[in-house]
Order: C-alpha cells, then sequence, then structure tokens
C-alpha cells in the first residue's frame, strides 16, 4: 500500500503468526506494548509474546466487545504504555478484531504524537476493512467513532489461519464488510461472492484468501487516492450512516458492526430506489446475498426512526447540520449524496 510518500505491507497468509522472525522484525525498537482481548488472548498471545521476547514489552488484555471501544480503555492502554515506560521508538501491537485494532491504533497515534502501530487482525472484519487504511477511535455514548485520528499502521499481518477459531456469527459479520467493496466498487466481484457464498460460509481458505485480498486492494486504492476521507473515501461507508446509528441506539449491544453495516447496505439501496436513483433488482441482489450470509437485512423490532435519525445527525460524515448519505446508482456504483430531505430518510426508517 503507498499513501504519498508512506508505503506499508499488507501480509495476507495461513501460519504468519507462527513466523517468530517475521513478527519480531515488526517491531523496530525496544519497547512493544501488545494489545488484545479476552477472546483472543487464550488462542494466540503466548505466540505473539514469544516472538517479541528480546524486547521490553507489556501486555494488555481488554474485555471482548464494541461496548469495550471507549475512552476510559483508551485511558488504560496510555497507563500501560507510559507503566512500559514506553519511548518514541516504542511499538504498539494491535492482536484482535476491530474494537482492538481502533483502540490501540488511538492510542499509538496519542502516544507521545505518535508511535509505531502494527495491526495483527484477527477476525475476517479486521481483516478486510478496519485493519487497513489508519482509521482508529473510539465510542461515545452519542455516536460511533466521533473521537479519533487517521494514523496509518507500519504493516499488517493477517493470517487467515486465525479464522477457524472465529465464532460463526462474526465470520459472517466481516462478509457483510465483503459484499460492501462489491456494491460500491465491483459488481464482477459481487457476482464471484454469489457464486462462492457456500464456499466463504465453509472458510474454504482459497475462497477466503480472494476475498481478502480483494477487499484490501479495493480498500488500499481508495485510502491511497483519499487517505483522510475528503472525497472518495467517504465511499467505503455505504451502509455505516444507518448502521452506526443502529449500533449507537442499541448501546453498543445488540447487533454486531458487520450486521448493522448490512442492514444498513440494504436501507441505503432501497433509498436509493426510492428516489429514483437504482433500480429495485439491485437491491433485491444485494439483500438475496446478505440473507445467503445470514444476516439481517431489515432495522431490528422496536427501534424508533425518529431516535435513529437523530443519531445519523451527528454522523462524523455530516457537514453543516446536513446529513451526507453514501447511496448508490447500483451494483458498483456508489455515490455521496448531501441533499436527501429528512422526510424521505424517515420514512425509510419507519419501514
Amino acid at each position: 500500500m503507498e499513501l504519498g510518500q508512506r508505503r506499508y505491507p499488507i501480509h495476507i497468509g495461513r501460519g504468519l503468526l507462527d513466523a517468530p522472525e517475521s513478527l519480531a522484525a515488526l517491531v523496530t525498537g525496544r519497547h512493544a506494548l501488545v494489545v488484545t482481548d479476552s477472546n483472543v488472548a487464550p488462542h494466540y498471545l503466548a505466540r505473539v509474546q514469544q516472538a517479541l521476547a528480546g524486547k521490553t514489552t507489556g501486555t494488555l488484555v481488554l474485555p471482548a466487545g464494541e461496548q469495550e471501544k471507549t475512552l476510559a480503555r483508551f485511558g488504560e492502554v496510555m497507563a500501560a504504555l507510559a507503566a512500559l515506560g514506553a519511548s518514541r521508538d516504542a511499538t504498539v501491537v494491535a492482536l484482535g478484531g476491530g474494537v482492538v485494532g481502533d483502540l490501540a491504533g488511538f492510542a499509538a497515534a496519542c502516544w507521545m504524537r505518535g508511535v509505531r502501530l502494527v495491526q495483527l487482525p484477527t477476525t475476517l472484519l479486521a481483516m478486510v476493512d478496519s485493519s487497513v487504511g489508519g482509521k482508529t477511535a473510539v465510542d461515545l455514548v452519542q455516536g460511533k467513532n466521533l473521537v479519533g485520528a487517521f494514523h496509518q499502521p507500519a504493516a499488517v499481518l493477517a493470517d487467515v489461519a486465525t479464522l477457524d477459531t472465529l465464532p460463526a456469527r462474526e465470520l459472517r459479520a466481516g462478509l457483510a464488510e465483503v459484499v460492501k467493496y462489491g456494491a460500491i466498487a465491483d459488481e464482477a466481484f459481487f457476482g464471484w461472492l454469489e457464486d462462492h457464498a457456500e464456499a466463504l460460509l465453509a472458510r474454504d481458505p482459497d475462497a477466503l484468501a480472494h476475498a481478502i485480498f480483494t477487499s484490501c486492494a479495493h480498500k488500499a486504492g481508495i485510502v491511497a487516492r483519499d487517505e483522510t476521507e475528503q472525497g472518495e473515501r467517504m465511499l467505503l461507508n455505504f451502509g455505516h450512516t444507518f448502521g452506526h446509528a443502529v449500533e449507537t441506539e442499541q448501546g453498543y449491544g445488540g447487533l454486531l458492526h458487520g450486521e448493522a453495516v448490512a442492514v444498513g447496505m440494504v436501507l441505503a439501496a432501497r433509498l436509493s430506489a426510492d428516489l429514483g436513483r437504482a433500480p429495485w433488482s439491485d437491491t433485491a441482489r444485494l439483500a438475496a446475498l446478505l440473507e445467503r450470509f445470514g444476516l439481517p437485512v431489515a432495522l431490528p423490532a422496536g427501534l424508533s426512526g425518529e431516535s435513529l435519525l437523530g443519531r445519523m445527525k451527528l454522523d462524523k460524515k455530516g457537514v453543516s447540520g446536513r446529513i451526507r448519505l453514501i447511496l448508490w446508482a447500483g451494483l458498483g456504483q456508489a455515490e455521496i449524496v448531501t441533499d436527501v430531505p429528512e422526510d424521505d430518510i424517515l420514512a425509510i426508517l419507519e419501514g
């Protein structure tokens, strides 16, 4: 991946965490803090610690779950860096899914105004989306990812073998982000996903490797052209404005992020069709593929449309009080739209 004068490798393969020399080479200074969570640590922490045995290393194991992506947990990471005596050449190693990657990345961005970050994603969602591109953040009660920074990793190492221990629900949630790349930019890839849905659900290694590589290639290209989300990178948020509103309204304890994005993509597609911007047939294809992956395509019961609309108004993509949405003209044709009347959005939210 290349961002202006910065380049960093994205390694995708099986057994990468079992190569201690490669892992150790990613930590160039004396200090390393490994941040992980209670789900991942029993499986993979010991391997990473062993690889970094020659370094001055600290470890922080956080409780698992989106509800832990808070300023308080961010403070714990900063305190762990202080306890380690981490210097300017320290490396923060994020071993886990999107929550760990976001928290550890934000801490790396802030410690001494920025230190080295290495991402070791262990979920499909993190491999194809959150570990690549340098967006780091924590959530507030008022909204998701409202406090954060752009801080690119020094390297991303995605060991596909970690998906063997991933719960089925988490795998399905990650597939929502894979579908997103086909939906916004690559109709041919979307068709490939339709043809290989069962193989992906069965964790076929070749199918997973192709899906991860294609997704990362799409994201890397977009981020290289628009690192700080001034234009094209916003397209990667297809479904996210709706989805983030759902996550926030549920207190980060309901739908998983990928599940909420699946619902959000269908709502965005339905709104596009309602506005005459896109064909209904593409909306049907999108919903059908997501359902084949076992993902929800409708809002959970009991959520208020007015409340969700209020959450969307605080979305970080908004400008001058207006909701800025990512809609589409059909498969592979996402677009940024700022002039959708709130009544039309509310109609979609109220079904």
